[in-house]
């Protein structure tokens, strides 16, 4: 999914957003997260976003603390819409930049909204910003990690996918638990994300080496 729309740094977003709290959900940067909203708050929710920017601030909760939120999330833009006839609708994110929660605002709609800045985060706008990714460690640690679970995959399109794109999108779909997805959310570049994605997926193999279980959540 691609914006027709391009931000160049955070003075073009705005520093309030409606914010979408889901647990294990990753978005980054350029990348690309389908949605299935059905709840009544989040279906209005898209529905005053469509009528304005069309964005929307994807962040996890924090399990510590009951109604907390992280304090990191990512802005995504509607890229795709579409209704199912059954009442919910089927979006799709493209990731802008990632952002910190200033402060919760006490708001008269069923869902949530922040005060946000992308200040910490002006890298976002710089695609490919901290590129110089060990590449073959991440490919070996990828296959590692297939052939243990027996899982398949299209290595013709891997090896020839941008190392953003390949970084950012194991990264959403890794299977690992909310605290590893808000590290990868906050890793510096992407660089440090990649070898944090390696650094997680190493410790996951270990442990299914000693017990014999698939390394899920």
């Amino acid at each position: 999914m691609a914006s027709n729309v391009k931000y160049h740094g955070p003075a073009e977003l705005p520093d309030t957003l409606p914010v979408f709290p889901l647990t294990g959900a990753l978005l980054l940067p350029r990348g690309s997260l389908p949605l299935n909203i059905f709840e009544p708050r989040y279906l209005a929710m898209i529905d005053d976003a469509l009528r304005g920017a069309r964005l929307i601030g994807m962040i996890q909760p924090d399990e510590t603390a009951p109604g907390a939120l992280y304090s990191v999330g990512c802005v995504g833009r509607i890229t795709q819409f579409q209704e199912t006839g059954d009442g919910r609708y089927l979006i799709g994110l493209t990731g802008i930049a990632r952002f910190r929660v200033l402060e919760e605002l006490t708001v008269m709609t069923p869902y949530r909204q922040c005060r946000v800045s992308c200040d910490d985060f002006r890298v976002d706008f710089e695609p490919n910003a901290g590129a110089d990714v060990d590449r073959d460690a991440l490919l070996k640690t990828l296959a590692e990690y297939l052939r243990a679970n027996r899982i398949e995959a299209d290595w013709a399109g891997i090896r020839e996918a941008p190392i953003e794109a390949l970084v950012n999108g194991l990264s959403m779909m890794s299977p690992y638990g909310p605290k590893e997805k808000q590290a990868l959310l906050e890793a510096a570049d992407l660089k440090s994300r990649a070898e944090l994605l390696i650094a997680v997926t190493e410790f996951a193999l270990a442990e299914q080496g000693e017990n014999g279980e698939k390394p899920l959540q």
